[in-house]
């Protein structure tokens, strides 16, 4: 396979490119691969590439290099393996960077952090692009930051800085309004991730009390009434259809389906959390789930309280995992 490294002239994104140096058109089919990081699963992205249906892959980045592409190039058969890399948003604003993300038939966007996507590619040619990719129906797929941004909804990351340590579950518990909670919304459009947030690294970092508080959150500013969740462990995967349905792999700890049943009764600046009646839906590697009906088989259905900020489950033992 030809190896195609392009530099940019004035302008600092970088392309990196396996395969044949022309692109094709093909016709591919809709899905979504959301992956918990904590290593990437050789399954979700063969399932993710044969959505291309033997066209372009492209990966998506704002740091980093190429080592996705010789990856993915040995589990796909494609026309092309590439690295887009994005640093900022003069590179975003650049027409030919977009005009790369169109010609692709699958995306895929890396881990890292998503306060560099939000930051760097909202309201811009980028955004735009890989919007356009979702409408016509081409597959996507994310993994840790690059799954957190697929939702309506998303914690942006905004007011970290790059050697703090990540946004802890007990902060948000005891004060939902904590000036790291930065949330935003109407990022990226993908079918049925529609009134969704989605969180990664979930159990193996517990990240459970930091959710609740992001979808109380949601409800108290009156973004959504009914607001939902899909979290993932590390080294599991969410692989979605075109129509919605869901199949669970990996060998993590599975996916998480959150619904509150009602709005959170404290919300408040400086005041502990208090949110009953959320419902969870547990799957396990194997299980299946439905985005569009919100139900599943081969799970476990339990329900979550916030008292005070602290969590108590229906669960034995009161697990919240």
């Amino acid at each position: 396979m030809a190896c195609a490294v392009s530099f940019a002239h004035a302008q600092s994104y970088r392309y990196f490119r396996l395969g044949n140096k022309e692109d094709i058109q093909t016709k591919p089919t809709a899905g979504i691969a959301m992956m918990g990081g904590g290593g990437d699963m050789d399954e979700a992205f063969r399932w993710l590439c044969a959505k291309g249906n033997g066209g372009d892959f492209l990966i998506l980045r704002a740091r980093g290099d190429d080592d996705y592409n010789s990856y993915v190039n040995g589990l796909c058969k494609a026309n092309s393996v590439a690295t887009l890399i994005i640093p900022d948003r003069g590179a975003a604003e650049d027409a030919a960077v977009a005009e790369i993300i169109r010609k692709a038939e699958v995306l895929f966007i890396a881990g890292g952090d998503q306060a560099r996507y939000v930051h760097g590619w909202r309201a811009t040619p980028v955004e735009q692009a890989i919007n356009d990719d979702l409408a016509a129906g081409k597959a996507i797929g994310g993994t840790s930051a690059g799954l957190a941004v697929e939702g309506e909804f998303a914690y942006g990351a905004l007011g970290d800085k790059p050697d703090d340590k990540n946004l802890a579950s007990p902060d948000v518990l005891l004060d939902p309004y904590f000036d790291r909670v930065t949330l935003v919304r109407d990022f990226l459009k993908v079918p049925h991730l529609e009134n969704l947030i989605t969180d990664s690294h979930f159990a193996r970092r517990d990240r459970m009390g930091r959710t609740l508080g992001f979808l109380a959150r949601i409800m108290k500013d009156g973004w959504s009434a009914a607001p939902r969740e899909v979290a993932i462990d590390e080294k599991s995967a969410v692989l979605v259809e075109a129509d919605g349905k869901v199949r669970v792999i990996g060998t993590g700890r599975g996916a998480y389906f959150l619904r509150p049943t009602r709005g959170p009764d404290i919300c408040e600046k400086g005041m502990p959390l208090t949110f009953r009646g959320i419902s969870v839906y547990r799957v396990r590697t194997g299980g299946h789930f439905d985005l569009s009906s919100w139900t599943g088989d081969g799970g476990t259905a339990y329900s979550l309280f916030v008292e005070r900020g602290k969590i108590e489950s229906t669960q034995r033992g009161n697990e919240i995992y």
